[in-house]
């Protein structure tokens, strides 16, 4: 049996659920503590604002793509 491609949509929705959780559960991080964040195969340490902030970029970009496809 043969794989079908995976859908864009469905891919884009695992992301924004996967940036919005992560965004919860950087808001429950105090700001002084210390995170590691990923960039590509890499995990730089960051502050938590920072981390806040790219998480919500990507967030945004992923939320863009998916009202892109949906129109």
């Amino acid at each position: 049996m043969a794989m079908s491609p995976s859908d864009p949509k469905l891919d884009l929705m695992k992301q924004i659920r996967t940036h919005e959780v992560a965004m919860v559960e950087l808001s429950n991080i105090s700001s002084s503590r210390a995170v590691y964040q990923k960039n590509g195969n890499l995990f730089f340490r960051t502050t938590v604002p920072k981390a806040k902030a790219s998480e919500q970029k990507q967030l945004d970009a992923a939320k863009a793509k998916l009202e892109k496809l949906n129109s």
